[in-house]
């Protein structure tokens, strides 16, 4: 008989790619896949380990699904992911519905550690992550057929005093830019038409491989790849982005004019304590080349608010910097005490309360320098990959721009258009509502 198998994925895109690969390694050992945990014989719990929230959730999750074994047909209840590479002991001894674990480097041997789950062995799977998989590796998507992500590396060599992440994920390793490109030749001709590229820091790659940084070749290999429309580049580090990245972006037609690049902070002495490369005047540097370069861009960022030491004075410069350099997209978030990081030993810790409201006043600052960046799209026609239907207006189709990435950024209301998801249409934008576009098909 069949065993079927459901995956249940937290956290980031990465952790989704991971998913992914799992499955398809399952689905080639001859297991059946399902999107119902109550119809499976087997559940695996794709856990996040990045922010206590994550935590939190990975584990209400893990518990929910061992509820399964006495309500629906669940026979093994594995768990893999950064929460399982990072507390292994801990999950092990305080959750003994867990059957299997397996670490963030070992994803590669799923199958096998779900046959032992089964056979009534508790098998652990952990070591030093160097896994990477590769354009071989089987994989069965999940999301949109027409989009799909791209890990073009793994792990990360930085020391940010705040994160866990090379705890969790290993040194960073690049995959070679053939099999890359290898990899997005089948996914364009599985009818993908939009790849996002991530990595921890993907200004970073190729520098283990190659001894020198090649993201700029990389996106002109992807670029000659016929069936691709947009290739979209996340996670791009302020300290590693070079004027030949800059200059690729801007020439490539392929390449979305849109940049991920968090820059956590604005203030010298934050951004030293964070351990993160550069300082303000650095940014601002940037900023104003790749704006004066690529006119067109759409800028994402992240900050963090609530690190050891800011101060009130540091938070008010924080908010001023990003009135003034109008980022088009802005993700916020409350400092994390993560164990074991640097950071976890500062003191000067900032009160709960008071990093959840400075998160919130730093985000409706984003909102609106956003919304006069969205306005200026007004009038123009744009390039939209429609997603569905409006549920409420059947004329009306939901979609993006390049400048809005899967999952995270805004949407655009195209009405006066008859399609299909994953169809491209181009569209006049009429209005412009924070983060969201609204137009008509031209």
């Amino acid at each position: 008989m069949t065993r079927q198998v459901a995956v249940v994925t937290l956290g980031c895109e990465k952790n989704q790619v991971d998913s992914e690969v799992m499955m398809g390694l399952m689905e080639r050992r001859g297991y059946h896949l399902v999107g119902d945990p109550q119809e499976a014989d087997i559940i695996i719990v794709n856990t996040c380990g990045f922010i206590d929230d994550a935590k939190a959730q990975s584990v209400e999750t893990i518990l929910r699904m061992a509820e399964y074994k006495e309500s629906g047909r669940c026979r093994a209840l594995v768990v893999t992911g950064c929460l399982a590479q990072r507390y292994q002991e801990e999950l092990v001894r305080e959750i003994p519905e867990i059957d299997g674990l397996i670490g963030t480097g070992e994803f590669h041997r799923i199958a096998e550690v779900v046959d032992e789950a089964l056979g009534g062995r508790r098998p652990m799977r952990f070591g030093n992550p160097v896994y990477l998989y590769d354009e071989l590796t089987p994989r069965k998507r999940l999301g949109t057929p027409y989009s799909a992500f791209v890990k073009i590396a793994e792990g990360c060599d930085h020391q940010c005093t705040f994160c866990a992440i090379p705890l969790m994920r290993g040194r960073f390793r690049s995959r070679p830019v053939e099999s890359i490109v290898e990899e997005a030749k089948r996914l364009a001709a599985e009818g993908v038409r939009e790849i996002s590229l991530i990595a921890q820091d993907s200004t970073q790659y190729g520098l283990d491989l190659y001894g020198r940084r090649r993201l700029a070749d990389l996106l002109e290999a992807l670029n000659g790849v016929e069936g691709l429309d947009w290739i979209r580049l996340h996670y791009a580090y302020p300290g590693h982005f070079t004027d030949e990245l800059i200059e690729a972006i801007a020439a490539l037609p392929k390449v979305c004019k849109y940049i991920d690049m968090p820059l956590q902070h604005s203030e010298d002495d934050i951004l030293k304590a964070m351990r993160r490369p550069g300082r303000q005047r650095q940014i601002r540097a940037l900023m104003e080349k790749i704006r004066s370069r690529i006119p067109d861009v759409a800028v994402r960022t992240s900050f963090i608010v609530g690190f050891p030491g800011e101060t009130a004075g540091h938070f008010e410069r924080l908010v001023a910097f990003v009135e003034e350099m109008a980022f088009d997209r802005i993700g916020v978030f409350a400092y994390s005490r993560e164990e074991g990081t640097p950071a976890s030993r500062l003191g000067d810790q900032v009160p709960e309360e008071e990093k959840e409201r400075r998160a919130a006043l730093l985000m409706e600052a984003g909102r609106k320098a956003a919304a006069a960046r969205g306005a200026l799209r007004v009038g123009r026609v744009i390039d939209v990959l429609l997603e569905r239907r409006d549920e409420t207006r059947p004329d009306v189709w939901i979609g993006r721009s390049q400048y809005d990435a899967p999952e995270i950024d805004g949407q655009v209301f195209v009405s006066g258009v008859s399609g299909e998801a994953g169809r491209m249409v181009k569209a006049r934008i009429t209005h412009s509502y924070d983060f969201d576009l609204a137009g008509e098909v031209v």
